[in-house]
């Protein structure tokens, strides 16, 4: 049923940087480096599909999400639910600051989720294990127009050529298919 459709992670992965995730998506490149393995391993403890209890909030880990209206699924790593409020949340190994990947990830999670439910959800959260706080993510109709448009991007740029390397040294650096997309090498190469 949904084995066509975008998955949430890819579209963190197409904010992140568009080549890369033609290269995950598209071609199927996966190579780890201490930032996947590090990611994996904070994951650990809500890797499992389960139900807990703490107070009056029921805590839903590896919820299975989707849209038929966006195409796109995934797995949320958790949906807290207090006093008929559904709060997605994300948890990620770097720090708190403005990355747009992750409120793109966690808004396309809530979309699915109130496509499912028929609830509003008006924020998330994302679990910075850097900083060991949550960020609020307020699901404004910008973001979720914006994320909107990058899973229609996204979903176009699978069915075109491979993207040419981002302008962001940072981010290649800190990539792991660094080695498979050779940014740097594809932009000198380009230069001549």
């Amino acid at each position: 049923m949904t084995e066509n459709y975008l998955p949430l992670a890819y579209l963190n992965a197409w904010e992140y940087c568009p080549r890369r995730f033609y290269l995950e998506y598209v071609l199927g490149e996966m190579e780890d480096n201490e930032h996947i393995i590090l990611g994996r391993h904070l994951h650990r403890n809500i890797n499992e599909e389960l139900a807990i209890a703490e107070g009056d909030t029921i805590i839903r880990q590896q919820q299975w999400v989707w849209s038929d209206r966006l195409k796109i699924a995934g797995i949320i790593d958790a949906v807290e639910e207090s006093e008929g409020q559904l709060v997605p949340v994300e948890y990620k190994k770097g720090k708190m600051a403005q990355h747009l990947n992750d409120h793109f990830q966690l808004c396309g999670a809530a979309l699915c989720l109130e496509e499912r439910t028929g609830r509003s959800i008006t924020y998330g959260e994302i679990f910075y294990h850097t900083n060991r706080r949550r960020q609020t993510v307020a699901f404004t109709p910008e973001l979720r127009q914006a994320t909107e448009n990058a899973i229609a991007l996204a979903q176009l740029a699978a069915t075109r050529e491979m993207p040419i390397p981002i302008d962001n040294t940072k981010k290649c650096q800190s990539c792991s298919l660094q080695r498979i997309c050779l940014p740097f090498e594809v932009k000198a190469l380009r230069s001549q």
